[in-house]
């Protein structure tokens, strides 16, 4: 029985993630790494290891979601630096994760708008959104564009998972004034 099938209709909720988030959200990204493709992962993190990246996010000082549906965690979110060279220190980069089974009910979209808006309080003046499985990523582009993220490129053949070649879909969109000022 799927998540959404054991819980009444609610509304979803979005608050940062905490340790005692750990088993969900390890849950829901190993069915992603064994059954997905966009993450280019193939052998599953552990709980310990998911904590480990929940804290260099927080090290970071940059926000990590979770979104509840009826209390269950049902999806997570989180931002971090592009790259560590200091040119990129203006660019975030995205990740959003949902649970199988709510995916088309607008876990994704709550999560990536607040994201977004935590984002925006800080220094930040881009987001990008590297998307594998690239266009045929249909769920994961579709809810990129509905917030304001161009395709900025494509890169082809550059992952290989379960069983194929995979395209990485790079996505873009400004954050505070973009690069319409200097930061």
């Amino acid at each position: 029985m799927s998540v959404l099938e054991t819980m009444p209709s609610a509304r979803i909720q979005v608050r940062d993630a905490t340790n005692d988030d750990i088993p969900s959200i390890t849950a829901i990204y190993e069915w992603h790494v064994l059954h997905g493709r966009g993450s280019f992962e193939e052998i599953p993190p552990t709980q310990a290891q998911m904590a480990e990246r929940l804290q260099a996010v927080h090290a970071q000082e940059l926000p990590w979601l979770v979104a509840l549906h009826s209390g269950i965690v049902v999806g997570y979110c989180y931002a971090t630096v592009y790259r560590p060279r200091p040119a990129y220190r203006f660019t975030l980069e995205d990740s959003v994760y949902i649970d199988a089974s709510m995916t088309g009910q607008g876990v994704g979209r709550e999560l990536l708008t607040m994201l977004i808006e935590r984002c925006e309080q800080g220094p930040w003046r881009q987001m990008v959104a590297i998307i594998g499985d690239g266009e045929n990523n249909t769920g994961s582009c579709h809810l990129h564009k509905q917030l304001g993220f161009e395709v900025a490129g494509l890169l082809q053949s550059v992952g290989f998972k379960l069983g194929a070649w995979r395209d990485t879909l790079i996505m873009q969109r400004p954050l505070n004034d973009g690069d319409r000022t200097l930061p």
